[in-house]
């Protein structure tokens, strides 16, 4: 990644700007090429399996409407002042998948996606607010970026777009292909393309807390099995029958006091909550797969890589993909934690009989693919 941070290093950028300040990069990636064409990525934003939205704004007045979209559709458009935005496009472009090797200096579970923004001239969102860190390449046209680091984050009623009601930039850029900026959360900012444009915005996210609290009690609730239930034998008539029994409110509370977990419970609620992939995504198993042997000979061979939509994240010895647990044995522990780096073993693999149990049962899922194979 140094090569596209400048004269800063991963631990250079990490300490001085990751979840600190905004940062542009001039030629961060030379001689860069869009992974996907303008018509290309109109041709995504018409597909069931993408998640596409469509901004237009004319003066004061913003709208939004959401995919897919039939082509015809972007026939209509007028020449300025529209923006077509497509979510996880690292999910069906090998190349937009490919530029997230770039980041992995960022742990792989604070991935959220590779969106791209395709834009007429005056093409725009919106002055904006994330809660997540993101990186803005781009890539062909212009775009005019304003940034400010105001404490106003009051939207505009009324809109299905988070669009800050009022904005005062205090620094302003025209990036031209390659050049990136870097932008960590609470940073308001504003894009307006210059001209015809492609944007790639890759971001990470961070989980709230309301999140986190939400998801480990439904993951308690999995595991907590407790015994007994609420009895009164004995108890007196009800003199207000309304009334919640004090018996009953202190019965509850003994029992949710009693509510205890194990740091390796955390763990592995943590690790499959965050390998757990977004409720739009799906695997495809192959349609004609192969035997456990022939697929160890095959991807020892070829090489294998996980789905661009697989999730593979480790703890020590605990293992999570696609926001489940995996009991992976001793000998296989060494090559998952490879895969779950660098998300593709290149060829010839050498790998012993307990990772090959464990790729074939997630090949057969669709999680992990041979490499160079089209699907079956």
């Amino acid at each position: 990644m140094r090569k596209h941070l400048g004269t800063l290093d991963p631990a250079g950028f990490m300490g001085r700007y990751w979840q600190r300040e905004p940062l542009l990069l001039r030629g961060a990636f030379p001689g860069f090429r869009d992974p996907l064409s303008p018509r290309e990525v109109l041709a995504l934003a018409t597909s069931p399996e993408a998640s596409a939205r469509l901004v237009r704004h004319r003066a004061s007045r913003w709208s939004v409407e959401h995919g897919p979209f039939s082509a015809a559709r972007f026939k209509q458009l007028p020449r300025r002042d529209w923006t077509v935005l497509v979510q996880d496009t690292n999910h069906f472009s090998p190349r937009a998948d490919a530029l997230l090797a770039a980041f992995d200096f960022i742990p792989h579970a604070r991935i959220d996606d590779v969106m791209v923004s395709y834009a007429v001239p005056g093409g725009s969102v919106g002055p904006h607010v994330d809660s997540y860190d993101v990186f803005l390449l781009q890539g062909q046209g212009k775009r005019r970026w304003q940034l400010s680091r105001q404490e106003d984050h009051a939207f505009i009623p009324g809109l299905d777009l988070r669009i800050l009601e009022r904005f005062e930039p205090q620094s302003e850029w025209v990036l031209e292909a390659g050049d990136m900026l870097y932008l960590p959360p609470g940073v308001a900012h504003h894009g307006v393309a210059e001209s015809e444009c492609l944007t790639w915005s890759i971001g990470f996210r961070a989980p709230s807390d309301r999140e986190l609290v939400t998801g480990f009690l439904d993951f308690l609730h999995e595991k907590l099995e407790p015994a007994g239930h609420y009895a009164d034998p004995g108890a007196s008539p009800a003199r207000h029958p309304g009334e919640v029994p004090a018996a009953l409110e202190a019965h509850v509370e003994r029992v949710l006091d009693a509510i205890r977990w194990t740091p390796e419970q955390a763990r592995e609620f943590t690790g499959r909550y965050l390998s757990e992939p977004k409720a739009s995504v799906y695997f495809t198993p192959p349609r004609k797969p192969l035997s456990r042997r022939r697929f160890a000979q095959v991807a020892a061979a070829r090489g294998l890589a996980l789905d661009p939509r697989a999730r593979l994240l480790f703890s020590g010895t605990m293992f999570f993909v696609n926001g489940e647990t995996v009991l992976a044995a001793a000998g296989a522990r060494s090559t998952l934690r490879r895969l779950a780096d660098e998300r593709r073993l290149a060829a010839p693999v050498k790998a012993g009989a307990p990772f090959w149990d464990t790729a074939h049962a997630w090949y057969l899922q669709g999680f992990v693919q041979i490499e160079g194979e089209e699907e079956q």
